[in-house]
């Protein structure tokens, strides 16, 4: 070992942000072990790098005593052959250290530090990298998918990789190497190999996000996301609200010639989106919610949190949607059951004649 090393930690110390101390004292643990590894040492031991030439010594670590009992960790203090100048120097109990640096041992020691210093290295990449994107967990990031194995998406985010499993991938959605893409980070979990991220184009919040990056006044806080109903890769419901009166909440959303609307459309795979304007009267929101549609009447059951929609006949295929998804995604979307009746129905309701209706179950988003 000799000055250079000292330049390699410090070296280390400017780029990775790992401290000399902290590398040295691992080293020292290291090299104490493979000294006992290699001769065999069962006694204690102490191992010292001199910060300012990188020298290691290795020392047998003794206490004194008047007698020895235990030789393996105990020295007379007859044996210790004070000159006169030493002879008031130590006293019984006293801890010693007797250096017994190998002449040899400098390979191993070199070799070991080696190892010590590229693992330090690897835990303070993984651990850069954890922090990294733990402060990203629940946000989106752009990543480029890197290779597909067993349906699983291996994306790159540049610093670290990340994992879009099957069933957080759009159904029908094409992946393939190369393509660029945002995703929504899920989760970050610490891992022995490092940080395992798992990654969402499914999730709700993924959508969100794409608003805020595209609208402005939803990033200032004029215009606000009050709840997103979502099935990923057809068709998607948000509710919006401005807190400035001047400002068009749904005409913000979808932009100048639904420039904003259809940025996030084409990066959703097409996915269809129903920009909705929140009320905080209930029967103004359900009836919102259904759009296209016009809602001609809403009848609130508080109890039941049910809400009874009258719309025209002509209105009806277009209130419940394609297998039921407009009525269910409204449903999701306002938190209240819905339950779809034709306006000639809900009149000969009394007679008892027979009503189309859907029941859409309500989830909270």
């Amino acid at each position: 070992m000799d000055e250079s090393i000292i330049g390699v930690l410090a070296e280390i110390e400017k780029e990775k942000g790992i401290s000399q101390d902290i590398l040295i004292e691992a080293i020292e643990s290291a090299v104490a072990s493979a000294y006992k590894k290699n001769y065999g040492a069962k006694n204690d031991i102490e191992v010292n790098m001199n910060k300012d030439t990188g020298a290691i010594k290795v020392f047998d670590k003794k206490v004194v005593v008047k007698k020895v009992s235990n030789p393996s960790n105990e020295i007379s203090i007859d044996e210790l052959k004070l000159s006169d100048k030493d002879k008031d120097k130590y006293k019984i109990g006293d801890i010693i250290f007797i250096e017994i640096t190998p002449r040899e041992f400098g390979r191993i020691a070199a070799q070991t530090a080696k190892q010590v210093i590229v693992q330090k290295i690897r835990e303070a990449e993984r651990k850069l990298i954890y922090e990294t994107y733990i402060d990203k967990e629940r946000d989106i990031v752009t990543g480029i998918v890197q290779r597909i194995e067993n349906r699983n998406v291996i994306m790159d985010l540049g610093r670290a990789e990340a994992l879009l499993l099957p069933n957080e991938q759009i159904r029908n959605e094409e992946y393939y190497k190369g393509k660029r893409m945002k995703v929504y980070i899920l989760e970050v979990r610490k891992t022995s190999k490092g940080p395992k991220i798992l990654t969402s184009r499914t999730h709700p919040e993924l959508l969100k996000r794409l608003f805020e990056l595209e609208v402005p006044e939803i990033h200032e806080g004029l215009v606000e996301i009050k709840s997103i109903a979502r099935e990923a890769g057809k068709r998607s419901k948000v509710a919006v609200y401005s807190r400035d009166e001047k400002v068009d909440p749904v005409g913000a959303c979808i932009g100048d010639k639904g420039s904003r609307i259809k940025a996030i459309m084409a990066e959703l795979k097409e996915e269809k989106i129903d920009i909705v304007r929140w009320s905080n009267d209930e029967k103004t929101f359900i009836a919102n919610s259904l759009s296209p549609a016009k809602v001609l009447a809403v009848d609130l059951l508080e109890k039941e949190r049910k809400a009874i929609v009258v719309v025209a006949d002509q209105q009806l295929s277009l209130a419940i949607g394609k297998e039921g998804q407009n009525a269910r995604l409204a449903a999701k979307l306002t938190n209240w059951k819905i339950d779809i009746k034709r306006e000639t129905s809900q009149a000969n309701e009394k007679d008892g004649q027979e009503t189309d209706s859907i029941n859409s179950s309500t989830n909270s988003v």
